[in-house]
């Protein structure tokens, strides 16, 4: 029988976005409607019900949507620092002449929407929102690329997936820098020592997991209760994860070598590893040996994408996007924010993705990927102003009053519908005919 090879992490990593958009779409659709619907004040009440304990006297809680959006989009965002680290470590941002081309192709991405932005809100309540039109939607930006199949040149999808990261890299900075009130410095202090035990506890294999369970909660709950968003600690903690090799390959081979040769002439049974403790110490030496080959943020990145991709970020779409639509919305739609965001999804990310990568080529300092021409750069570049996810998740940050959320999410969507069209018929002409 002939044996299918298995896909590399990249394809796996692709396949796990691009199905996953369609379980988003059909979450999302789910919220707009039940918000709608007779059943509105269970959506209303599931939202706000509060889940939370007591302890000393005093009562912690949270509804349940800011347990999905603080507790576990954290997960989401520390699968994102894991690809952050990786790509910059190993992957398309390994290099300044790999990375040049993305990363300010992600730059003029972010940063010409928020100035599009700007021009339509100068000031007041609304000037906040710059930075809900400089995000990507990896999940669904990704998805479409895949309706094309073998149509699409690898550069072009190894392009969009380095550029959607680099754009997670900076709203993560953003939501950082920008969308903390106020920090409270003892918490952060603790998170910092915590992250430190963990990063050694995770560096020398120490296998216990209640504790590093309590470290990996202690540090989310000191950026918590530091005024810093949440979401944070998943960067934080996916920055002391290993994403490589813990042991050089020559001292691996050389362990195995050694324990494989004297255990072959030890005559190893499975009654003698029960009885033998010489056998059991060489065999654990090679399993301890193994481990630190497979570098366990590889690990987790592949283990967390489905619930990531499946669970955590169709929760919060369910939650986010249940948008109201009443005669009230309908009369104030659109506002400047509203024209802003899709102002900057739509013309800001084409403007600024396509014109910076030509500036980055025609200078010299990179080339175009192998089979890409400017055609689908163009239709990358649209394709980029599908903010959806991380878009709802700003506005949720910047705006504090009910009905700009409500704008601003309505904008969202008609923006990332308009841009996925367009993107995708671009594409369609752009990219080389089947064979």
């Amino acid at each position: 029988m002939k044996r299918t090879p298995s896909k590399n992490l990249f394809e796996r990593f692709l396949h796990s976005q691009s199905s996953s958009s369609i379980v988003l779409i059909l979450a999302t659709l789910t919220a707009v409607i039940w918000a709608n619907s007779p059943w509105a004040d269970l959506y209303q009440k599931l939202s706000h019900l509060d889940i939370g304990t007591y302890f000393n006297g005093k009562q912690y809680h949270l509804s349940l949507d800011y347990w999905v959006k603080d507790g576990l989009m954290a997960i989401f965002f520390f699968v994102v620092g894991l690809e952050i680290k990786r790509e910059i470590l190993i992957g398309e941002l390994s290099s300044l002449k790999k990375a040049i081309l993305p990363v300010m192709a992600a730059f003029g991405g972010a940063a010409v929407p928020a100035l599009i932005y700007f021009s339509f809100n100068p000031g007041g309540a609304a000037a906040s929102g710059w930075g809900v039109p400089m995000a990507t939607d990896i999940a669904f930006a990704l998805g479409l690329l895949a309706l094309f199949g073998k149509r699409v040149p690898i550069g072009l999808k190894v392009f969009l997936t380095a550029l959607a990261i680099v754009d997670d890299l900076m709203a993560v900075l953003v939501i950082a820098l920008f969308y903390t009130d106020q920090i409270n410095i003892p918490p952060l202090i603790v998170s910092a020592v915590l992250l430190t035990l963990l990063s050694l506890v995770v560096r020398n294999h120490i296998r216990r997991p209640v504790c590093t369970f309590l470290l990996i909660f202690g540090v989310w709950l000191g950026v918590f209760l530091s005024g810093i968003h949440a979401t944070i600690a998943g960067v934080l903690l996916a920055m002391v994860i290993p994403v490589k090799a813990t042991i050089e390959p020559k001292k691996f081979f050389n362990i195995l070598k050694q324990h494989k040769s004297w255990l072959m002439g030890s005559k190893v049974t499975r009654q003698s590893v029960v009885t033998d403790r010489q056998q059991r110490q060489a065999i654990e030496q090679i399993y301890m040996a193994s481990r630190k080959m497979i570098p366990i943020g590889i690990h987790l990145e592949e283990h967390l994408h489905p619930i990531q991709a499946f669970l955590i970020l169709p929760l919060f779409a369910l939650f986010a996007a249940g948008v109201i639509i009443d005669n009230n919305t309908i009369a104030a739609f659109p506002s400047s924010v509203s024209l802003g965001i899709i102002a900057g999804l739509l013309v800001g990310k084409q403007i600024g993705i396509l014109g910076f990568s030509l500036l980055v080529i025609k200078s010299g300092w990179s080339e175009l990927p192998t089979g890409v021409n400017w055609g689908q750069i163009w239709g990358v570049s649209l394709l980029g102003g599908i903010g959806f996810t991380m878009s709802l998740f700003i506005s949720e940050l910047a705006f504090f009053d009910d009905a700009m959320i409500a704008d601003a999410k309505i904008a969202i969507f008609i923006a990332s519908i308009l841009a996925g069209i367009g993107g995708f018929l671009i594409l369609n002409r752009m990219l080389p005919p089947k064979k």
